[in-house]
């Protein structure tokens, strides 16, 4: 039998407080939840990082054939949106997998490979049995949680609690942010005795370091997302586009406004426009771009025009001095400047809020979806 534990948690962390939902308070927190899952594992002044529940693993990590991060839903794209990351840092081949599929193809797995399983309740039932799946076929297995003492981090050899907080609300906002830092994090361990990468790695800590005051900078723009939300809430559809580091963004964005406001939304690769998607695009269809100064900043300039040249007049996300991208757009929601590989953090936020509040115009209670429902059918009966 499982054991019993007793949670402690402070009263104020399950009120909802001078908050209308429990998501909307979930997604202020993102400041203090960012820095509870780096606090202890950051030295900001020697720029050292340490994940205690890796530490006695990380040279075997070092050894291994390739890096495998398994997750559903809104964990997946915390994989997805570190994955370019986790390559550049530990030079290995890393597979972001989602578990339901990789369950489904029976995927080949070997004694010298890592899988890493994010999941922020620790029981969602499809990553569990990929666990076992992976355990059995002797991989070194990783859990990356929000709960201590649930099914995942019990079962895995090792892995890191992510210290967000408890996540009441149904969508999952606090904890996708603090998944993507405790990733980075792990990234960042993998490459601390390599002398080519250390300004690289200084960069990324400095960026760190910046994310709470930047994050808090950005939800002051609340109300001019909320009147954004004003404008869309009353259409079928919205296409959300990017590339590179922010492509995981635009997912999670699409999936946050499907699960709460019922809206049929659609994260795109702007690499794939001229495969399909464009034949889409017309002044009828709401499209939200997210464009910062990255590498495929000039690429996702070449698909704003296209976009612009069919008549739609999108809504970007970029950074506050983009002159490239201010100068094509009328309506933008600027974001300030970090590193490239933490971009995402901050260019999700506005999209948390955007879909707090089309849901809460479109008249839907923000603390239930019917993704929880039990559907009870009149002809099945289960005894027993």
């Amino acid at each position: 039998e499982r054991e019993l534990h007793t949670l402690k948690m402070k009263i104020q962390e399950i009120m909802k407080g001078s908050f209308d939902y429990f998501m909307q308070k979930e997604i202020f927190e993102q400041p203090e939840s960012i820095v509870n899952t780096m606090r202890g594992r950051v030295n900001f002044d020697e720029y050292k990082v340490i994940l205690g529940g890796l530490k006695e693993h990380i040279p075997m990590m070092r050894r291994c054939r390739r890096l495998i991060l398994i997750a559903c839903g809104t964990s997946y794209h915390s994989a997805l949106a570190t994955r370019q990351l986790i390559e550049e840092l530990t030079e290995l081949p890393v597979v972001v997998e989602l578990s339901s599929d990789f369950l489904d193809r029976n995927t080949p797995i070997f004694r010298d490979d890592v899988a890493f399983f994010v999941s922020q309740s620790g029981e969602t039932a499809d990553t569990l049995n990929a666990l076992r799946y992976c355990k059995y076929h002797g991989a070194l297995t990783v859990g990356i949680t929000n709960t201590v003492g649930s099914s995942i981090s019990r079962d895995t050899h090792c892995g890191v609690h992510i210290n967000a907080g408890p996540e009441i609300g149904v969508a999952s906002t606090k904890a996708y942010t603090s998944q993507f830092v405790a990733l980075v994090m792990f990234s960042l361990i993998m490459c601390d005795d390599r002398v080519s990468m250390q300004t690289r790695r200084k960069e990324i800590i400095d960026g760190l370091k910046q994310l709470p005051v930047l994050i808090k900078e950005i939800l002051k723009q609340d109300q001019e997302i909320k009147k954004l939300a004003e404008e869309l809430y009353q259409h079928k559809s919205v296409i959300v586009m990017g590339r590179g580091f922010n492509y995981a963004t635009c997912l999670e964005g699409a999936l946050k406004i499907k699960e709460l406001s019922y809206l049929h939304s659609e994260g795109i690769l702007s690499g794939e426009l001229k495969h399909g998607p464009l034949a889409m695009i017309d002044n009828e269809m709401p499209v939200i771009m997210i464009i910062t100064k990255d590498n495929v900043h000039t690429k996702c300039i070449n698909a704003l025009e296209q976009v612009s040249a069919r008549s739609c007049q999108p809504i970007v996300i970029c950074e506050k001095d983009d002159n490239e991208v201010l100068q094509r757009v009328s309506r933008t929601l600027q974001i300030p400047h970090i590193v490239d590989c933490l971009q995402g953090i901050l260019t999700v936020i506005p999209l948390q809020l955007l879909s707090f509040h089309i849901a809460v115009l479109r008249v839907y209670d923000v603390g239930y979806h019917h993704c929880m429902e039990i559907i009870y059918h009149p002809f099945l009966h289960v005894s027993g």
